[in-house]
């Protein structure tokens, strides 16, 4: 029997289609900036989102990365979400590798983070204090969508007190088919966004930052330090072009299934659903029988994350088709009145 894996959306295979567009592509020494597939996917996603530049990165984490060290200098603040990818499962980067100071604002349930407290810790223009020099915004954020008028609003502020303003764009296109718009028109607001295309997309490997011209030759330089210079990168940047020409739409299939999933996982006794977000749900289960819903479950050849609180994140994806949706309904159910009887 197949696995089916809802541990996260970064779990995606490659397709056979994607495999063969990797075959037969341009390629070249990206370090010198001679890889035309690479800078086809640069300036693709340039264009799409509005920006002058892009550049194409092994990770999201990088991507972030980069973007905190060219917007800050050492000793600079950015003020950022404090269950943000950046700020709480990036290895702490931008303040070990950059000397950038991250200031931590608890997010509202959307993920939003109310502009009047991030108003309350931009530092004033001291010596005491760190330069308060950007804020990052992540969409989507534990599945949610953040509303398109908060980010015109965060964009409007951020140029009122002269910040830059970044986003984590892991889950862009998620957000943007789950809000019936272009990419374009939430990247619109930021000065710097990351695109992961290794998630919702499946591609194998890689995220590409865009920003301004200035910002991405900082970045380019961020990224040679940091070892993430590419050489014959066009192979990868061939599966990511794909992506973009044919996983985007799809992603409303992921949604469909994650609702169609946690409707289900609502009406068994013992299963709490805490939400659905565009291709994830959130449900709680009694903490002692965890491990024992995760040996089940992988009994049925289903992976899921279990960790040591009882919520749990299910993420939807390219591999997880219909019949995959009824399998861990089934699971489910099965495990639960096992414990009813």
């Amino acid at each position: 029997m197949n696995w089916i894996d809802l541990r996260s959306d970064t779990v995606t295979q490659p397709t056979r289609a994607m495999r063969e567009a990797m075959l037969d592509v341009e390629v070249g020494d990206d370090v010198y900036g001679e890889d035309p597939t690479v800078n086809a996917l640069q300036r693709r996603l340039a264009d799409d989102l509005g920006f002058a530049a892009g550049l194409f990165v092994p990770s999201g984490t990088q991507s972030n990365l980069l973007a905190l060290m060219s917007h800050c200098e050492r000793g600079d603040e950015y003020i950022v979400g404090a269950e943000a990818h950046t700020y709480k499962f990036e290895g702490g980067g931008a303040a070990v590798l950059g000397s950038i100071q991250p200031q931590p604002i608890a997010h509202d349930a959307d993920g939003t983070l109310p502009l009047e407290k991030v108003a309350a810790a931009i530092k004033p223009i001291d010596p005491h204090f760190a330069r308060t020099r950007l804020l990052a915004l992540e969409n989507t954020w534990h599945g949610r969508v953040l509303p398109l008028d908060y980010l015109r609003a965060a964009g409007e502020f951020a140029r009122e007190r002269g910040l830059a303003l970044h986003l984590d764009g892991a889950r862009l296109y998620n957000a943007a088919v789950a809000a019936g718009v272009p990419a374009r028109e939430i990247a619109q607001h930021f000065d710097s966004v990351s695109v992961c295309l290794s998630k919702g997309l499946a591609a194998p490997v890689g995220s590409v930052l865009v920003g301004s011209a200035a910002l991405i030759e900082k970045a380019r330089r961020w990224r040679k330090v940091a070892g993430g210079g590419w050489r014959q990168a066009g192979l990868l940047a061939a599966a990511c072009l794909h992506a973009l020409d044919h996983h985007v739409a799809r992603l409303a299939d992921d949604h469909a299934r994650a609702a169609r999933l946690a409707g289900s996982l609502r009406e068994i006794a013992g299963v709490k659903l805490l939400g659905q977000h565009t291709n994830m749900v959130f449900i709680d289960v009694p903490g002692e029988r965890l491990r024992e819903l995760d040996a089940h479950l992988r009994s049925a050849s289903i992976r899921i994350s279990i960790g040591y609180l009882p919520t749990l994140r299910l993420v939807t994806h390219l591999d997880v088709d219909d019949e995959g949706v009824d399998r861990v309904i089934a699971a489910f159910a099965s495990f639960f009145a096992q414990g009813a009887a």
